[in-house]
């Protein structure tokens, strides 16, 4: 395996890092706290190209890998953006993977040239508040009515739904109990999202707050037949299709998040002195410190190596969990670390640590849960019989 970093990646980090310094740490915690969508942020990685990177070159992105999608996602978090930044482009560089792979061409050709150049932005919606993980136990509807479905249900933590024109949305076309696998009848829309039949509810939360999480309700919400991806009953497999992706692309996010926090962290052991000299030289600060670097690198090896066998079309189902499970580890105690070498200064939002730490937190739960992960390496890597 090379290890190399090539020039093209090295050039992209550049140019994420370029875009990125124009928006510094306040600019962050402003949106932070105030609750406001990032557009500067969006806007300027739009107008640069990169939000269709990932895109085939067809319909107008730049038909780049999951590796490539990976380091901008990094580099973004990393700049001290964190998940706000991350969260903003995360759906627009690869949420419309379904599409890209299933959807009719007179879709792709209507909605994937305005995701590449940021002009549409689209919503996930499948998580709902009696199916988390248990995504065979969603009970939102779709009936079919002439040539369209009405859609009735509920989902909750729906990032971006405040903001977006359309939704990809998961729905039951057969009921759990008329199916021979919990799997099956359950179909993907591509669903308007501004419109009287939605309610949306921005869920009150502890961080990201710049990007919203909501409860989206449906009340015979009107999806035309040309809006549903591939086939009626296959939309699970859909979604599945594009997970270890998502795991990689969120492992990197992670990974990002931790690099901002060291960056702090011993920048701060450098320049606080206390007893006459810098706290940074003390072992009970520096070894901790240490520690959470090499966490990170080692997490690091392993999204590279997850995103190369995807990228080649290899199997990467335990690498790219791993990569999810490692970098959102690696990711916590770096910023809790970083907190803790700032001491009560940790807790104070001046020093953006404490922001960190919020949404490093939320990367051990979403997209997936360190436990569910640790459920595929049990059965899947070692064998052992299933849990659940």
């Amino acid at each position: 395996m090379d290890f190399e970093t090539t020039e093209e990646h090295q050039l992209i980090r550049d140019a994420i890092g370029k875009i990125c310094a124009d928006f510094p740490d306040e600019y962050w915690s402003k949106c932070d706290n105030g609750h406001l969508f990032p557009w500067d942020f969006y806007n300027a990685l739009a107008e640069a190209g990169w939000i269709g990177i990932a895109i085939p070159e067809q319909y107008g992105g730049s038909g780049r890998g999951i590796t490539e999608a990976s380091i901008v996602l990094e580099e973004v978090a990393a700049s001290g953006a964190a998940m706000n930044g991350a969260s903003s482009i995360h759906l627009s560089i690869f949420g419309m993977h379904p599409v890209v792979k299933y959807g009719s061409e007179d879709m792709k050709q209507k909605y994937l040239p305005r995701v590449a150049t940021g002009d549409l932005h689209v919503a996930f919606g499948v998580t709902e508040p009696d199916a988390g993980t248990d995504t065979s136990s969603i009970k939102t509807t779709a009936r079919l009515d002439g040539d369209q479905y009405l859609v009735k249900g509920r989902k909750v933590w729906t990032t971006k739904a405040l903001d977006s024109e359309r939704v990809l949305l998961l729905v039951r076309t057969e009921s759990r109990e008329a199916v021979a696998k919990r799997t099956e009848g359950m179909t993907l829309l591509l669903a308007e999202l501004q419109r009287p039949e939605v309610t949306i509810s921005p869920i009150d939360k502890v961080g990201r707050n710049a990007v919203a999480s909501c409860e989206v309700v449906y009340d015979d919400l009107p999806v035309h037949q040309t809006d549903r991806v591939g086939e009626e009953g296959k939309g699970f497999r859909y979604l599945l299709d594009g997970l270890n992706a998502e795991r990689i692309l969120v492992a990197a996010e992670a990974l990002g998040i931790g690099r901002a926090a060291m960056r702090r962290a011993v920048g701060y052991a450098n320049e606080r002195e206390v007893f006459g000299r810098p706290i940074g030289q003390n072992q009970g600060v520096s070894f901790p410190l240490g520690e959470a670097q090499m966490r990170l690198d080692a997490a690091e090896l392993m999204i590279r190596k997850a995103s190369w066998l995807i990228d080649h079309g290899e199997p990467c189902g335990a690498e790219a969990n791993m990569a999810k499970w490692l970098a959102a580890d690696a990711a916590f105690q770096a910023a809790d670390q970083a907190v803790q070498t700032h001491g009560g200064f940790g807790y104070a939002r001046e020093f953006h640590v404490e922001r960190y730490w919020r949404e490093a937190r939320l990367m051990r739960i979403a997209p997936i849960s360190q436990e569910m992960i640790l459920n595929y390496v049990t059965e899947h890597v070692l064998e052992l019989p299933r849990s659940y």
